[in-house]
């Protein structure tokens, strides 16, 4: 599990590109300029790693564009000891610029596989998010609420009420929401019944997985 000032140098260039597409927040860019994600994939995919692409993983899931996890993570205003719910390990990816930014990560994934495979790895490259589960998303961790911030890292057809449910007031959380293109929704609650909601743009993600049982 090597870092070489090569991949270094290429994690440089990324920060310039997701700069350049309009990611402000230094801690944000600092977090995308220090964690090896290259890492996080298939070693026969090493040379993608720093194009500024969403890539296939394990169990037909994605890791994410830089971007987008840039982008997702700067809406959420992520302060130092923020609890923050992640709806989708995945790769571990996100839960690593989570970490790096000092928030306490609860964070739950559908797919078993990915899941054993993630836990394992993280805590092997230095991050220790606070919880990892193997679970359904759409219902959250309720025992473990209420979270200053929540961020799915999946398309949602809509918005699960029980994550609403479990953001304090003041609290935001970041969805996409929709079917084969989703919007990024902001909700931020200004009260136990009122969320402010705005709305930035497409984006593409693999669906939310919900457990029908």
């Amino acid at each position: 599990m090597k870092d070489t000032y090569r991949h270094q140098g290429k994690r440089q260039q990324l920060v310039k590109t997701v700069k350049k597409k309009g990611i402000a927040d230094e801690k944000v860019l600092a977090a995308i300029g220090k964690i090896p994600r290259h890492l996080f994939m298939d070693s026969s995919f090493e040379d993608h790693a720093y194009q500024d692409k969403a890539f296939p993983i394990a169990a037909d899931q994605t890791i994410s564009q830089p971007y987008t996890v840039a982008f997702q993570t700067e809406l959420l205003e992520v302060k130092k000891g923020d609890k923050v719910l992640e709806i989708g390990t995945g790769s571990g990816y996100q839960t690593a610029v989570l970490c790096e930014l000092g928030a306490k990560v609860y964070s739950i994934e559908r797919q078993r596989e990915l899941y054993k495979k993630t836990k394992s790895f993280l805590s092997k490259i230095g991050y220790r998010p606070k919880y990892l589960s193997f679970g359904d998303g759409y219902k959250g961790l309720p025992d473990y609420a209420p979270f200053d911030k929540i961020i799915v890292t999946a398309g949602a057809p809509e918005v699960p009420k029980d994550l609403l449910g479990q953001l304090k007031v003041g609290g935001r959380m970041v969805i996409p929401v929709g079917t084969d293109v989703q919007t990024m929704n902001l909700f931020i609650r200004k009260s136990p019944k009122e969320f402010d909601k705005k709305e930035f743009g497409a984006f593409r993600f693999v669906p939310l997985l919900e457990d029908k049982n």
